[in-house]
């Protein structure tokens, strides 16, 4: 384990695989404390084991971050046990891709619960702590999908630039002691590719995935955007496989 010069409380939520299980891992090995949520504990309950054995200091709430209620007690629990909360990583998402055509009204929903309304449910519950302390950092991971649309991801893409269209919005708005960060993933390796029931979709993204970084390379750059001095904001970050064209 690497000790920063400074202990940072962060809350990560979708931490129990992909970006969100890498990003505790890395900022655990660098002396932060992470206080990670997710849906499936088991998971959580053996990350969190990890860390400390290696070293590293880490709980676990259950969060489904379609309750925005969930996210408040969440947040609120980990601020009422450390008396403050630096950084709130918003990573949880979910990726069903399918054309338009295929009309799944249902996955649509769910991606526009968990990608938008997750994201500003976070924000919601962290956002008036920040204040009140008047110091924060909100990490809020979108997608390349921000900045360019493919075949079968339009939903998904249109989730991704809301996230960044949210995150920009904050940005200017809290501009002075709070910061914010939009990460911007390309093909990663990560579980979300699961989630998607449609056939083509599941091929595009197949064929898509030939080229990725590992989850640990998300990881690293939200390492750098936490570990920059108060007075430095990265806005955005961008990580993608070198070969990539998209």
């Amino acid at each position: 384990m690497t000790l920063t010069a400074e202990r940072k409380i962060v809350l990560i939520t979708g931490a129990s695989s992909g970006i969100g299980e890498a990003a505790a891992r890395a900022l655990a090995a660098r002396g932060h404390h992470v206080v990670l949520g997710a849906r499936r504990t088991d998971r959580l309950k053996a990350l969190v084991e990890d860390i400390r054995a290696a070293g590293g200091s880490a709980e676990y709430e259950t969060l489904d971050v379609i309750r925005a209620e969930g996210v408040r007690v969440f947040t609120y629990a980990a601020y009422s046990k450390h008396g403050r909360i630096d950084v709130m990583i918003n990573n949880a998402g979910v990726m069903p891709l399918s054309k338009l055509e295929a009309l799944k009204v249902d996955e649509w929903n769910r991606m526009i619960d968990v990608n938008i309304r997750g994201l500003l449910h976070g924000i919601a519950a962290a956002l008036p702590i920040m204040q009140n302390q008047h110091h924060g950092h909100f990490v809020n991971v979108a997608s390349i999908g921000a900045h360019a649309v493919s075949p079968t991801a339009s939903v998904y893409c249109a989730t991704k630039y809301a996230a960044w269209a949210i995150s920009e919005g904050l940005r200017q708005e809290v501009g002075g002691e709070i910061r914010v960060t939009t990460i911007s993933p390309g093909v990663t390796e990560s579980e979300l590719a699961e989630s998607i029931s449609d056939p083509v979709g599941r091929h595009e993204m197949r064929t898509y995935r030939q080229v990725s970084i590992p989850a640990s390379a998300v990881a690293e750059a939200i390492a750098y955007a936490v570990g920059q001095p108060a007075e430095v904001d990265v806005s955005e970050i961008i990580v993608r496989p070198t070969a990539s064209v998209a």
